[in-house]
Order: C-alpha cells, then structure tokens, then sequence
C-alpha cells in the first residue's frame, strides 16, 4: 500500500518512515563544514566526525543517492571521503563534482582560475594579520574565525574586489568568499539532484544551504508526490535564520551521525 505523503510539521519517526518506504527513490544531502565535520580555526584541520563515514556508506546501500555539496573543492572532500565508494561530492557549491571516479568542473569557471589567484595573492598582501586565505583554485574564502574584529574590514574588502573585477561574494561562518560570476549554487545543485527523486533530506548549517532549502520547498509545492526534509544543524552564528527555516534542528556534527544511525534501524537490509 502506497504511504501518503507526510505534511508538516511532523515528527523526525514519520519523515524516517516515509523513507524508508520510499528507499529506492530517497536522496540525501550534506553540506560538509559544522555538518558532518566541527568548524574548526583551520580549514584545513576539518574532518569528518569518527562515525559519520560508517553511517554515510550504509545510507548509501539502502537509498537512491548521497551526496555532499561543500564550498570545499573536491580535491578536499576526496582526502576526507575517500573510503566512500557511492557518494557523490559537490565542491564549490557545485562548480565541480565527483561522480564514479571522475571530475566534471563547470566550464564556465575555468576563465577564472588567474583571477583567484591573483585575489589570493592581493589578500594575503593587503588584509590586516589574522585573516586566513583559502585559495580554492576557482574561489578564494576570507576566513576571520580567530580575529572576528576584522569582519567589516574583510567584508569591505571582498565586496570591493568583487565589484573591481566583477565576481560575487557569498558569505558564511566568520568568512566572506569570492567567486566567479557563473550561476552555480546549492540550490541549483538539489534541483537537478532531486530530479527523479521522490523524497530527499539536505542537512545544513549556514546561509548558503538555505538555497537547497528553498530548491526542496519548491519541488515540493509543485509535486504533490514528493517530501523533502530540511535539517539544520544548530551553531552560535548563523544557526536561528538556517533552523528558523528548517523543519528539525540538531545540535552538531556528533547529532547528525547518531540521527542517520537511529533512523537507518527502520530500513530493510541493503540491496
């Protein structure tokens, strides 16, 4: 017998029953900073939480698609995933993607590889010490976590760079990044994703996500068969507007992991 469609709110055992009834067509999202990994002073530092990679591969035996969308390039998630056979990576918010040992990057950022790095090179010059630049070959991220004091300074300075060269400026957790002008975000990355998809989850924490929240509320309003999930992980800086616009917060990377463990016990054996 076909499960109806749950309406919100609802409880975290309904949205995980429906799921599992709908398995073969389920996807899941996750950005991967403060979600799957703390938000650490360096980027660098970040990994994933010790039980997320067991739980990530038995979701992925047991549903249609996993998926982590990240600001990271991919050549970062990779060292962190690894281990895992059957999840897709999205890095810089969708301008590359691995996907069954290969690297698609969208061609219309690969013009601005030496604008970046001569943005990274400017930052390190002109951005008073304590600013940490993360040169990400087709973005640069302007970290300020360990000197919060600079955040208008750095704020400033990337969005004069952006109107200068002609980029645009996303901002986040302590960080303003700089990126290249091409229509890539999170939420376009869950509207093709979710394509032939008739459930999915994205599990987020900061601003950027809250477009993959919009791409499942819009499938959802013109699919009456469809469910989507958004789940915000709850943090000290931009975690009231993400859970504002959530259906169900958890407290941190460790939740998250233990979240996915508690509702996989609802699923038949992998396939």
């Amino acid at each position: 017998m076909e499960t109806a469609r749950p309406t919100h709110p609802l409880s975290p055992a309904e949205a995980w029953r429906f799921t599992a009834d709908h398995a073969a067509e389920a996807a899941f999202f996750f950005d991967f900073d403060g979600v799957l990994s703390p938000v650490t002073d360096d980027p660098d530092a970040s990994q994933p939480t010790p039980s997320a990679l067991g739980v990530l591969e038995e979701l992925a035996g047991v549903v249609a698609k996993v998926a982590i969308v990240s600001a990271r390039p991919v050549s970062f998630l990779r060292t962190r995933f690894a281990a895992l056979s059957h999840v897709d990576l999205y890095g810089l918010y969708g301008l590359e993607v691995w996907h069954e040992g290969e690297v698609i990057t969208e061609p219309a950022a690969l013009p601005w590889v030496p604008t970046m790095a001569d943005l990274a090179q400017r930052a390190r010059t002109e951005l008073p010490a304590g600013t940490l630049v993360e040169y990400k070959r087709l973005s640069v991220a302007l970290h300020y976590r360990t000197a919060p004091q600079l955040g208008d300074v750095v704020d400033r300075w990337a969005n004069d760079q952006a109107e200068r060269v002609g980029l645009r400026v996303q901002g986040g957790r302590m960080v303003a990044e700089l990126k290249p002008p091409v229509d890539q975000d999170k939420g376009m990355v869950i509207t093709e994703g979710i394509r032939n998809a008739g459930c999915a989850w994205y599990f987020g924490d900061d601003m950027s996500d809250l477009k993959a929240f919009d791409a499942l509320r819009a499938r959802a309003a013109v699919d009456p068969a469809f469910f989507g999930m958004c789940v915000a992980v709850a943090n000290p800086e931009t975690g009231a507007e993400v859970s504002t616009a959530a259906d169900l917060t958890l407290e941190s990377p460790d939740a998250v992991a233990a979240f996915l463990a508690e509702g996989l016990r609802g699923f038949r054996p992998a396939r």
